[in-house]
């Protein structure tokens, strides 16, 4: 492997649709209520997109360093640990990465200065550097939250209600209590995503010293989270569709329901699995249909609808 393709493997760049799912859901909303603004959504992909590759950099080196990552891991092998990449040029990437993440998340709250006010103005300023803490301190330093089972939670937080509440008020709206709907479905399958990968890393997670939620409760109790999660978002999603289906009269929006259905199956999948390395093709796609379900919301509930002359 070169240098250039250990640096593209280590960025992660399947975790990427899901990172953006609830920008474009919460994008979408603004969008049929007359708010869109491409320079906004350009600008909040790119910083999303930064923030997570940042955070898979500093996974990378944090793993690397406690040794989470070793020859008894599950998943792909990294960066730090195949030896590719050493832990000082992982510094320095990451240190490139948080940068540009800032630059971005910076020239975002410039552009969207207009819809906000002074208050929500240091409020992004906050979130922004919260978010590269919370991208750093998962995996990397003593007290690494993701080593201490609270990693489901930020995932749930910054994925879920921040990436979609969040964007929606760039836009220059105020909360609405039918906006927070989607942005719990993309959490609690999010977080799903997470614990599909520390099912499959459990029993190197636990000798590791990394105490996930799954080590907590074991791989069967495990099994029987995610379910809970798969189920709490489906729910919160057919909610969601039925309520904007019923509102904007696009019964079309039904099909975005499509990807939640397929949840199920995943589910079925999962239950019946005893091997934990089986798992590893689940989380791509459980990624993958956040992403779809996310697209085609955002997108079916914009389309002009047909109208009948009689």
């Amino acid at each position: 492997m070169t240098k250039v393709e250990a640096w593209i493997d280590a960025m992660r760049l399947r975790t990427l649709p899901l990172s953006v799912s609830g920008i474009i859901a919460g994008s979408g909303m603004a969008a049929v209520l007359e708010k869109w603004n491409a320079s906004i959504f350009g600008l909040a992909m790119l910083t999303t997109i930064g923030f997570q590759v940042l955070s898979n950099l500093a996974n990378d080196l944090g793993d690397g360093q406690k040794g989470t990552d070793n020859k008894n891991r599950v998943g792909p092998k990294r960066a730090i640990q195949s030896g590719t990449i050493s832990i000082q040029e992982m510094k320095i990437g990451i240190v490139i990465s948080t940068l540009i993440s800032l630059s971005s998340a910076g020239l975002l709250i410039y552009v969207s200065a207009s819809n906000l006010t002074k208050e929500l103005l240091l409020f992004y300023t906050v979130l922004a550097l919260l978010c590269v803490l919370a991208a750093i301190t998962y995996t990397v330093g003593k007290n690494a939250y993701g080593y201490r089972g609270l990693g489901d939670l930020m995932v749930f937080i910054f994925f879920g209600l921040v990436s979609v509440l969040g964007v929606f008020s760039l836009y220059g709206l105020t909360f609405e209590w039918l906006v927070l709907f989607p942005a719990l479905s993309i959490g609690f399958w999010s977080v799903a995503v997470l614990n599909l990968n520390n099912l499959r890393d459990h029993e190197n997670d636990a000798l590791s010293g990394k105490t996930t939620i799954v080590v907590k409760m074991g791989f069967q109790n495990g099994k029987n989270y995610h379910v809970f999660l798969i189920l709490c978002g489906v729910a919160s999603w057919f909610f969601t569709i039925l309520m904007f289906s019923y509102l904007t009269y696009n019964v079309f929006l039904t099909i975005a329901l499509l990807p939640a259905i397929s949840l199920l199956f995943h589910l079925q999948k999962v239950y019946h699995t005893r091997i934990p390395k089986q798992l590893d093709p689940e989380l791509k796609k459980v990624a993958l249909l956040t992403f779809f379900a996310a697209l085609l919301f955002a997108v079916i509930l914009n389309l002009p609808l047909p109208t009948v002359d009689f």
